[in-house]
């Protein structure tokens, strides 16, 4: 996240885990002492050319550090993504995390978490872009435009589970191979290219 001030006031909470994850890439010396006062901890990403000075370096290859007043650990992560047709593509980011203490949280364990963040954008990004293409709801009241957000949850849901379904067809499959995309227009064009679904023998 850039330096815009946080929400205020943030909730309290007591529980260290899982860390809150704020959005993308954030800096904000604010924010960070924020969350830390509600107690909650923190797993965020910096932003590439933000340098943070090292303070001590640890057996898991991260580093304490400092953020304004807030003593933090930054992780560099490597990403490497292997395609069906062998393509390999190679990234890297920097995490930043109040969970200093190496033993207990691991680098490795913290860069999976930090991916599987990114599942929960992928969901926000399928109902807000890909179900309707950026389309602004039509109601123009509380009710209606309740009715269409289950509407959009309910069709979301049925994509996902027979996603899931699809997956399992082929053991070892990890559903999140699987494209929300594909899937939606599939569905799509089973719908519109249905035959004989409806009777047209009048039985009333």
């Amino acid at each position: 996240m850039d330096q815009a001030a946080p929400p205020s006031p943030l909730p309290e909470t007591n529980s260290s885990w899982p860390p809150a994850s704020p959005p993308a890439h954030f800096d904000g010396n604010s924010f960070l002492a924020a969350v830390s006062a509600t107690g909650a901890q923190v797993l965020g990403r910096l932003r590439g050319n933000c340098r943070t000075p090292v303070l001590t370096r640890l057996g898991d290859g991260s580093y304490l550090s400092v953020i304004g007043t807030e003593k933090v650990r930054v992780i560099d992560a490597t990403i490497t993504v292997t395609c069906a047709d062998g393509t390999v593509f190679t990234g890297s980011y920097r995490l930043v995390t109040t969970l200093t203490d190496a033993r207990h949280y691991p680098a490795a364990v913290l860069a999976g978490l930090y991916h599987q963040r990114w599942e929960h954008e992928s969901a926000y990004y399928a109902l807000r872009r890909t179900i309707t293409n950026g389309r602004v709801l039509r109601s123009g009241d509380p009710a209606g435009v309740e009715q269409e957000m289950w509407a959009l949850l309910t069709l979301y849901q049925a994509l996902r589970t027979v996603m899931v379904e699809a997956a399992e067809s082929l053991p070892g499959t990890d559903p999140d191979r699987c494209c929300f995309t594909v899937a939606l227009q599939t569905a799509r064009d089973q719908v519109v290219q249905a035959a004989a679904v409806i009777s047209t023998d009048s039985q009333f």
